[in-house]
């Protein structure tokens, strides 16, 4: 693959990233204002689990980009 079409992957893979941490955040938040309020978390908590997934998924597609394109790594899971 080009390196323009490499840099415009990243470029998308990197907002959805962007995306995927902004509502495991939100869902992070949420779980533990409901857990705090005495709320059952089951489904919270197993749709964090999901988005964490997907936001490891998201780690992973970035790096791999990154190191296509012979950049250093600034996603990697140790960061998080």
């Amino acid at each position: 693959m080009e390196r323009a079409a490499l840099e415009d992957h990243l470029a998308a893979a990197e907002r959805h990233l962007a995306e995927a941490e902004w509502q495991a955040t939100n869902q992070r938040e949420l779980v533990a204002e409901l857990e705090h309020d005495g709320h059952d978390i089951v489904e919270p908590a197993r749709l964090l689990a999901e988005l964490e997934e997907v936001l490891a998924a998201h780690v992973a597609d970035c790096d791999r980009l990154r190191k296509e394109l012979g950049l250093e790594s600034t996603f990697g899971l140790s960061n998080r």
